[in-house]
């Protein structure tokens, strides 16, 4: 396993970090096998660990405090805020309001006294970035948080609260948490240059890009069903249906990639991981196995070093700073949405 500094801040975290949105709820429901999956990670070098108070309405961070015990100082925890927990209109969001109280739950969750890396889990355009700020200051001062980061940004919104934290003398966010992978290469355009000019860690979610580059998506091969935590019908349709004329195109290029890894002596899934980790800007991809075959299959690739050869055949299957199909981007800007071009 290798280590990187989490941006400037001087933690050291392994280049793969455990995710763990599959863990509760529909995804994997045997907390014992969550807590032996997240051991085995811990046993393997990785010492990051990211989730999410929205992954099963809390019970994912529930698993992972229950796992930890006894091994939380070894560890660099991660969670996120903003999404909705519950009906009530305000339990969501990025305002002092909420954020004071998400961060309680999420202590109270993970069993911890404080959150190494707190992050705003998207863009929250109805909140001003200085309010936001103002609160994660607070929760720094109070020692509750260590460092804050965000996700989904654009690059002029990482600019917006990089400026924002420097005049009102705020913290400022050390990270931004990203999709990134051989088919969602978007980022490689404005993003990840704007995290290097301001000396940010980056983690990427999604190097499989959903399933796609798990190997079984291959022009031979029936398409597989995705889990139950990706199957909903419209996202289904956008993600994975192949008459849609974007995933066709995925198809074809995860063929290719696929090809490529076998003639280089690897997995789809290990060329697929070690391609994210490689850029200049990421500091650590997310791995976010359901299953312990799933870990088992994923962790070797922190050590492999891709080729210049490989890499180049890499930008003549998928262009660099191009994307297939821009939903899989998993975040779209409400710039880019009809009614602001037209209106």
């Amino acid at each position: 396993m290798q280590y990187r500094n989490l941006g400037d801040t001087g933690v050291q975290v392994s280049t793969l970090c455990l995710g763990t949105m599959m863990f509760g709820g529909v995804n994997n429901g045997d907390r014992d096998d969550c807590v032996r999956i997240i051991h085995t990670a811990l046993d393997s070098g990785i010492n990051f660990v990211d989730t999410a108070d929205v992954y099963s309405q809390g019970e994912s961070e529930e698993i992972v405090g229950q796992a930890l015990k006894g091994r939380r100082d070894d560890v660099v925890l991660a969670t996120k805020f903003q999404g909705a927990m519950g009906d009530e209109r305000n339990r969501r969001g990025a305002s002092r309001r909420w954020i004071v109280r998400s961060v309680e739950d999420s202590l109270r969750r993970l069993g911890t006294d404080h959150i190494d890396l707190y992050q705003l889990h998207r863009p929250n355009p109805d909140t001003n970035i200085e309010e936001t700020l103002g609160a994660l200051d607070d929760l720094v001062r109070q020692g509750k948080v260590l460092y804050v980061g965000h996700s989904a940004f654009q690059a002029s919104q990482i600019v917006e609260a990089q400026w924002a934290a420097r005049d009102r003398g705020t913290v400022r966010p050390v990270c931004e948490q990203l999709s990134y992978s051989l088919l969602v290469r978007l980022p490689e355009v404005d993003v990840l240059p704007t995290t290097l000019r301001h000396h940010m860690g980056v983690i990427c979610y999604s190097p499989l890009a959903g399933g796609w580059l798990s190997g079984k998506w291959r022009k031979d091969a029936e398409a597989p069903t995705p889990s139950a935590g990706r199957g909903a019908s419209g996202v289904f349709n956008r993600r994975y249906n192949l008459d849609e004329p974007a995933n066709a195109g995925k198809l074809e290029a995860a063929d290719a990639l696929a090809s490529l890894a076998e003639d280089n002596g690897m997995t789809l899934v290990e060329l697929a991981i070690a391609f994210v980790v490689n850029h200049p800007a990421v500091t650590s991809a997310i791995i976010g196995p359901r299953t312990m075959e799933q870990l088992t299959t994923q962790v070797p690739a922190a050590d492999l070093t891709l080729s210049a050869e490989v890499l180049d055949r890499i930008d003549e299957i998928v262009a660099p700073g191009t994307t297939p199909n821009p939903f899989d981007s998993a975040y779209v800007n409400p710039a880019l949405q009809p009614e602001a071009l037209r209106r």
